[in-house]
């Protein structure tokens, strides 16, 4: 049998070991492990990471240094309400569609790094898709543009 005193630390440090992903990279890294899903804007297409959990949506893209352009995160929430995101903590300057259930682009905001000012949903939305600064308009895509992809479609 081990000691009281060699026992506890062990243990401690066992538990830290098995940390869900998101849990342990709320230290300062970055989430690049989440599941994925491909987005369609127009002849474009887009591999989002999905961030569905409250703790994935906390942590989003902070701590990134870099992201390809075709890549970008979907936040997903439960319900449609109004959504507010902000940068604390986020190198990247990024752009925020916010996203209705049927794809369709509500608006956009370009969101400015490090800053704790919010950026928000003209009306109520469940997804929010976050790409590098830029990729909309360079594609062209404005407010009302529909996407399409998997997380648009009807339930069935």
């Amino acid at each position: 049998m081990f000691p009281r005193f060699i026992l506890l630390p062990l243990l401690a440090a066992a538990n830290f070991l098995f940390l869900p992903a998101a849990q342990a990279q709320g230290n300062g890294e970055p989430q690049t492990d989440l599941k994925r899903v491909r987005i369609n804007a127009g002849m474009y297409q887009i591999d989002a990471q999905v961030a569905a959990s409250a703790l994935e949506r906390q942590i989003g893209l902070m701590y990134r240094k870099e992201m390809p352009q075709q890549e970008g995160m979907l936040f997903v929430f439960e319900q449609a309400a109004p959504q507010c995101f902000w940068m604390k903590n986020t190198l990247l300057p990024l752009t925020a569609a916010f996203v209705a259930d049927d794809g369709r682009i509500v608006n956009l905001a370009d969101m400015k790094p490090l800053s704790t000012d919010n950026w928000c949903s003209e009306e109520p939305v469940r997804y929010v898709l976050e790409m590098n600064q830029g990729w909309f308009a360079k594609k062209n895509i404005k407010k009302g543009f529909k996407l399409s992809g998997t997380p648009f479609q009807p339930a069935r």
